[in-house]
């Protein structure tokens, strides 16, 4: 449908539409009275009158039920609603009659439907019929000049009206124009950047309704649906440490100024949880009444629940550490303290002497050895030497076999390899490799009093597979699934004898997972165990 100017609006257009029904009937019920002579006026032809009274009522249904689909529809019917008002003022009226003022609703749907071209015409096309009606009939009655001459300037003078207002209307819908471009370019801006943000963001106005949020939102949630229009406690369902529902609208109504809150957790439908650090500011205008009262809210969310974890076990770590280390720098401090009140006195025995140096000397190595398996720990965690590069198994193998064998003939055991015909390569970080199969060559050596170890490397099913298989003292079943956390000592005496850091096992797991592995464990008490895991088969690459 044709809506006209940039002036016209449908309530506007609607009010046209029903005025060009309206006024014409009037206008043919006071044309018959005048017919008739019950108004004095000029003759009138019934012939005429039916005619145009005929074309007028034809127009005015077909333009009330017919909307106008195309500009030049339009022009049609404004130029023949202008034709018939013309014949009407010449041959039934005249010019000087209140009904001009039908005109004006002419010359103002002329400027709805063209703007100020329509109204141009329109005053043109009345000012045609002035002079028409001043030829026709001026000669007949004096009187006619002078009225139609008045009405002709009143008519002007409504047409300049609608040019000024038109005028300074155009002004400013160009300044409006200009102010919503700028409005929309700082608003595209703006979300450009919210979008880009890594972190959550999300604004809502005073019933906390969500209005505006950016990417990050949507992949926070997991969710492609809009959230726009949306209540904020049906978006964000959170609860706090104890499983307690949590409602972000009550957190909303405190927050008269920034705040921030780490101690709550989104739920996701299948049950898993997220902790979340909610910053929240509220929206005020510049001038407002109330300090208190505000438009809304913006909400900031960062998923926090890794930092959190890292953070707990890093102080959790350094107060396991401190206690670990807290026995052996008071023992190596006592016996250096011991040996020193000895040494001023001339009858301790040597071996006093030496029993003290021995246990500071046991001290010190455990602690070299904690520092070495911190170090260890501390490349595993930040992915430090993960260098790959492309391992002859059988020759590392056999590297490992001349640096422990005379350690496991010193103390009467067997050191054994089960190695397959053909075992091939892998690619992984040699330093990650050794420093595994070092650990668990040593722990069997360890705690393995009689018997044999047993280095055994296979390949299956395009996996290398190596294994340390002891008889030594086992691990009992209550026990397997804690040997790999960090410092867990087993309470077997055996165990205790040998002194060990219990970081071991524990930076074998993380070593072995930088290798994209896992190690398996199997043990029976005084029936030794065996560690494994595999390493797929390196295969290169074809031309």
């Amino acid at each position: 449908m044709y809506m006209g100017g940039e002036n016209n609006t449908p309530q506007a257009a609607r009010t046209i539409r029903y005025a060009g029904l309206v006024i014409p009937i009037v206008l043919v019920i006071y044309g018959y009275l005048h017919a008739i002579g019950a108004i004095v006026g000029r003759e009138v032809s019934f012939e005429i009158l039916t005619s145009i009274a005929a074309a007028w009522m034809i127009l005015a249904v077909w333009q009330f039920f017919v909307p106008a689909k195309h500009r030049y529809v339009a022009a049609v019917r404004l130029s023949l609603y202008h034709l018939l008002a013309g014949f009407y003022l010449l041959f039934i009226t005249g010019v000087f009659t209140p009904f001009i003022a039908c005109w004006i609703v002419l010359l103002v749907a002329s400027y709805l439907y063209f703007d100020r071209k329509g109204v141009l015409l329109s005053v043109g096309v009345f000012m045609a019929v002035v002079f028409a009606d001043i030829v026709l009939w001026g000669s007949l009655d004096d009187t006619i000049i002078p009225y139609d001459l008045a009405v002709l300037a009143a008519v002007l003078l409504c047409g300049l009206i609608v040019m000024s207002i038109s005028k300074a209307q155009s002004v400013d819908r160009t300044e409006l124009r200009r102010s919503h471009e700028q409005e929309t370019l700082q608003r595209d801006r703006i979300l450009a950047i919210v979008n880009n943000l890594t972190d959550a963001v999300m604004s809502t106005d005073k019933s906390n309704t969500i209005r505006v949020y950016n990417a990050a939102s949507l992949d926070l949630l997991d969710t492609n649906d809009s959230l726009n229009g949306h209540h904020i406690d049906t978006v964000l369902p959170l609860v706090n440490a104890d499983d307690t529902p949590v409602r972000l609208s009550s957190l909303l109504k405190k927050a008269s100024t920034v705040q921030s809150h780490d101690d709550v957790w989104f739920v996701y439908e299948d049950g898993e949880r997220i902790r979340l650090e909610l910053t929240i500011s509220p929206i005020r205008k510049t001038f407002r009444h109330s300090e208190t009262e505000s438009d809304g809210h913006i909400i900031i969310m960062r998923d926090i629940t890794k930092a959190k974890s890292l953070e707990e076990e890093r102080d959790e770590f350094i107060s396991v550490v401190s206690h670990e280390l807290r026995t052996p720098i008071t023992v190596v401090e006592g016996s250096l303290s011991n040996l020193e009140i000895m040494l001023d006195k001339t009858d301790v025995s040597k071996d006093r002497v030496a029993s003290a140096v021995k246990l500071a000397h046991e001290q010190t190595m455990y602690l070299a050895k904690m520092v070495n398996d911190l170090s260890a720990l501390s490349r595993a965690e930040r992915g430090v030497a993960n260098d790959r590069e492309v391992i002859n198994v059988r020759e590392l193998i056999s590297a490992l076999y001349e640096t422990y064998v005379n350690e496991a003939h010193q103390k009467g055991l067997r050191f054994d390899l089960d190695l397959g015909a053909r075992i091939g390569k892998v690619e992984v970080s040699r330093l990650y490799l050794e420093e595994l199969l070092q650990n668990f060559i040593t722990n069997a050596i360890k705690y393995t009093k009689s018997g044999s170890v047993t280095v055994c490397v296979h390949q299956k099913a395009g996996e290398i597979v190596f294994a340390v298989k002891d008889t030594g003292i086992g691990i009992s079943k209550s026990e397997q699934s804690k040997v790999f956390e960090k410092f867990y000592r087993s309470e077997d005496y055996r165990t205790r004898e040998t002194g060990g850091t219990g970081l071991g096992l524990y930076v074998v797991t993380k070593l072995a997972r930088n290798m994209g592995t896992e190690v398996h464990l199997t043990s029976r008490l005084n029936h030794g165990s065996t560690f494994s895991f595999a390493l797929p088969a390196y295969e290169p690459k074809k031309d």
